[in-house]
């Protein structure tokens, strides 16, 4: 039995702006649900229930915060960390993610022989990225 863990954010009325920034960084197939496709009058009829971006290599989930929600957020910082040998790719996705955000730590070689960095998107997601030695 095989096992995956998919981040899964959530965003105050803004993911599908978000995922699509996400695809046009990671490429793959987006798939987007309204609350309205399923009939949910009590929610914003243009809000997303549920998105979801799948690449080769990962998916990342998404929705919008449910009314109200944004008032109980805040004590828990999480982070996507993306690792791999892939240089160029990384370091691509990197420069992506943090145009118009912010870099927290610059792409830099590490201690332990990685390659890493931390930045802020302009959706407030952190991301660390270890650009890993080849083998």
């Amino acid at each position: 039995m095989s096992v995956t863990m998919n981040p899964y954010l959530n965003f105050a009325g803004n993911t599908r702006e978000a995922m699509e920034f996400y695809q046009s960084i990671f490429g793959g197939d987006l798939a987007v649900s309204s609350f309205a496709d399923f009939g949910m009058a009590d929610m914003p009829t243009d809000g997303t229930m549920h998105a979801a971006l799948t690449t080769p290599d990962f998916v990342i989930m998404a929705s919008d915060a449910m009314p109200g929600a944004e008032a109980t957020w805040g004590g828990t910082r999480n982070y996507i960390s993306l690792g791999g040998t892939d240089a160029a790719q990384l370091r691509g996705w990197f420069e992506r993610l943090a145009d118009g955000g912010n870099v927290g730590m610059p792409l830099e070689p590490q201690v332990w022989g990685a390659t890493f960095g931390i930045c802020m998107d302009k959706f407030g997601i952190e991301w660390m990225v270890s650009i890993n030695p080849s083998e």
